[in-house]
């Protein structure tokens, strides 16, 4: 009575196990289709991941460069071998392999800015800079020691070649450190022996040869495997003190022109007195050559004469005094004769010659 159906009600018992158990086989199959597919996808992705894992090895040496593989921090060859020419190259990807590439042409530039002030490329570029302040900032502020005891600031610029490649890269830990410790060195060496004066002004090529000699035997006593090209030194006096500074080589530059004009005005004045000298030492010695010439050749004349004046010395004279008197007498028309008297008074005679009367025009001149 409390069942009418008993039939159907056991027929539907065993139908619900059935439909569930259909239920978990579809789920089941689309989860394994799902996992095939994300395998799929797993498997081309960690392809593409190890072909770029192992394709970001490949790299290239430029035809001014040679490149050295490092696994894991050694060097793959030994010496030469261990340099890789220009082209392309492969290395096992980071960290297990590592490539160096170093130019074997290219000029190479380290800065030294131990003795200079603060500053930044920044400012370097727009020609702008920090405040001077009112005194040095040890703290941020580099500066040299003179030898004189006087702060001054300066920086070099050194460049270099690489000539050697495999010294340079396994010779030190880092080759352009070594090198900017080298410089940084040679400018407060140099500095030491040097007062400021000839640091900023007197001796300016002086310093800068001292900072680049110290900084090339430096180098080369630690076998960098570079050449120094050249070094270029700047150096300042302290800002603080930059107005001193200028007043000072104001007065070196006028005790200069003074000292120039001075010299210029002394050598005017010693060739002017050398030229004086010579010139009258020169009409000295024509005189005396002249004076010379002319007794010699009067004591010749007297030698020659000698011999007829102590033959008969009256007639000598005699003949002396016509010879003088019709030289002076040629051309004088007035012409007086005094004569003196035996016995020694005076006695005067007077005679005009050769007097010619003046002529007398006629009217038929006129």
């Amino acid at each position: 009575m409390s069942d009418p159906h008993p039939h159907h009600h056991h027929h539907d018992e065993p139908d619900a196990p059935h439909g569930a158990e259909q239920s978990i086989d579809a789920g089941s199959q689309a989860l394994a289709e799902t996992l095939r597919s994300s395998f799929v996808i797993v498997k081309i992705v960690t392809g593409i991941l190890v072909c770029v894992f192992l394709g970001s090895g490949i790299f290239t040496v430029g035809p001014q460069e040679r490149a050295i593989i490092l696994r894991l921090g050694k060097p793959v060859g030994d010496g030469e071998k261990a340099l890789l020419g220009p082209g392309f190259h492969w290395s096992m990807p980071y960290p297990i392999d590592e490539y160096v590439k170093v130019s074997i042409s290219g000029i190479q530039k380290v800065t030294s800015t131990v003795g200079w002030y603060a500053t930044t490329p920044e400012m370097e570029l727009a020609g702008t800079e920090m405040g001077a302040g009112p005194s040095l900032s040890p703290m941020v502020d580099g500066y040299l020691l003179t030898a004189d005891g006087n702060i001054a600031h300066a920086r070099a610029t050194l460049t270099y070649h690489i000539h050697d490649p495999v010294r340079y890269v396994f010779g030190f830990l880092n080759a352009s450190n070594a090198i900017q410790s080298a410089v940084d060195n040679s400018l407060i060496w140099a500095a030491a022996r040097y007062p400021v004066d000839d640091i900023i002004t007197r001796d300016v090529i002086g310093f800068n040869e001292a900072v680049r000699r110290r900084a090339t035997e430096l180098i080369t006593q630690q076998n960098l495997g570079v050449t120094v090209e050249q070094c270029s030194v700047q150096s300042i006096p302290p800002r603080q003190l930059k107005e001193a500074f200028a007043n000072v080589l104001k007065a070196e530059v006028n005790r200069s022109r003074v000292l120039n004009e001075s010299r210029s005005y002394e050598n005017q004045v010693l060739s002017k007195a050398s030229a004086d000298s010579q010139s009258r030492k020169d009409t000295a010695e024509s005189d005396r050559s002249r004076l010379v010439n002319d007794m010699a050749g009067q004591a010749e004349r007297f030698r020659d004469i000698l011999p007829q004046y102590q033959q008969n010395p009256t007639l000598f004279v005699q003949q002396r005094l016509s010879e003088t008197l019709g030289r002076s007498l040629t051309n004088v028309q007035d012409k007086i004769f005094l004569t003196e008297s035996g016995d020694g008074r005076p006695k005067e005679l007077r005679l005009l010659l050769n007097r010619e009367p003046p002529k007398v025009r006629s009217e038929e001149n006129k």
